[in-house]
């Protein structure tokens, strides 16, 4: 018998128990969709936050309290000793080179005559800070050097505080309490969206020593850095690295430059999509021995035709061959369905969230669930091969 009645026969079975078929492709096709959809959306994760970091340029280094990966202390937390006294140093011996601004962070509540209190983001930053980072302002200013050192309570907000505050309303010159202060608005920014968990349409930036003394502060959450030329970058992390480790050891900050960020977001992304897609392929295996089962059931049900072809002269490969491309074709079709499901699925998401379907993603799925066909299909084949022709054809 040659390779297409083989095939031809196997279509056949599989056509004639349509139920059962579809029954044991459900599994394969459940399978690769939630491997392509759990990798789709950490693809798109990277994707967003990748973009997000981008945008904010590559000159840009970042300083941050401790050291990623370094000692830590009894608590299991990196103590903050970055003050803003560093960035001062920063800023004094990196003049001719780069621009310098503190950074820092606190959650605060937000109210604006009868409107509900909203929870936001406040920055407290320096007035360099929106060149630094590539702030974009579509209406009024960000503050100036004059009014942060005059401790003036003035505020740029995002556009989410700005619709949920005054709508359609008029919103530079308004005055709103932040914490208990009150602080008029000069600035609206731009939307940036959401990074790391921060979601910066819902903030609100004020100068740094107005914050400083509003919620007390002596710590620094961040310190930026933006390089006047890209190819300057390396040599400013190591004048700040050297700059900072006057005062601090080397497990108390880190110096990170873009590309050094986007490598740790690439190294974690890469491990989710492994953890999630190893934990999706394990309804792969179950969809695999869905189809063992229904290959054993079916070699068991056509013993006497199994008896009957062998006794006209059909060989045992023949009859391995056929079982083992029923198990296949049952498998393919299931990743294609699957394929095409999670495609689907994600492009409808990404309406919504970020979502990017790697090329990679498909043909491994595609080819684990051709994998699983040939592994849970074999033991079945060998079974049917193996019958007694005249035992089969004796079989009720």
């Amino acid at each position: 018998m040659d390779i297409l009645e083989t095939i031809a026969s196997a279509l056949t079975a599989i056509l004639a128990n349509r139920m059962r078929s579809f029954l044991t492709v459900l599994g394969i096709v459940i399978g690769v969709t939630s491997v392509i959809l759990l990798i789709s959306l950490v693809s798109g994760l990277q994707t967003y936050i990748t973009a997000q970091i981008e945008s904010l340029g590559s000159n840009l280094l970042i300083v941050i309290p401790g050291r990623i990966g370094g000692a830590r202390s009894p608590g299991g937390v990196q103590a903050n000793r970055l003050t803003f006294q560093d960035a001062v140093n920063l800023r004094g011996k990196l003049s001719e080179e780069a621009k310098v601004s503190a950074a820092i962070q606190r959650n605060a509540t937000l109210k604006y005559g009868n409107k509900e209190d909203i929870g936001a983001a406040v920055f407290g930053v320096e007035a360099d800070y929106w060149q630094i980072i590539s702030l974009k302002i579509t209406e009024g200013r960000f503050f100036k050097a004059s009014e942060e050192e005059a401790n003036r309570k003035v505020a740029v907000i995002g556009p989410s505080v700005k619709s949920t505050l005054f709508g359609q309303g008029r919103s530079l010159g308004q005055t709103i309490d932040v914490a208990g202060l009150k602080y008029a608005i000069i600035g609206i920014l731009d939307s940036r969206g959401a990074v790391f968990g921060i979601d910066f349409d819902n903030s609100i930036y004020i100068p740094f020593t107005s914050a400083q003394r509003q919620f007390g502060i002596d710590r620094l959450n961040t310190i930026y850095i933006t390089a006047n030329n890209a190819e300057a970058v390396k040599d400013i992390q190591i004048k700040a690295t050297q700059i900072l480790g006057k005062r601090l050891s080397e497990d108390e900050f880190t110096v990170q430059t873009q590309e050094q960020t986007l490598s740790t977001i690439s190294q974690i992304t890469r491990v989710l999509s492994a953890a999630l897609g190893g934990i999706a392929a394990i309804s792969l295996i179950v969809g695999g021995i869905g189809v063992m089962n229904i290959m054993l059931v079916s070699v068991t049900e056509r013993t006497r035709e199994i008896g009957l072809r062998k006794a006209v002269g059909a060989k045992p490969s023949d009859i391995r061959n056929q079982f083992l491309i029923e198990a296949l074709t049952l498998s393919g079709l299931g990743g294609v369905i699957g394929i095409i499901l999670g495609i689907g699925i994600s492009l409808i998401i990404g309406r919504f969230i970020t979502t990017t379907v790697p090329l990679w993603s498909i043909v491994l799925s595609f080819g684990f669930s051709m994998l699983v066909g040939v592994i849970f299909g074999v033991a079945p084949a060998i079974r049917a091969a193996r019958l007694d022709p005249i035992q089969a054809l004796r079989y009720e």
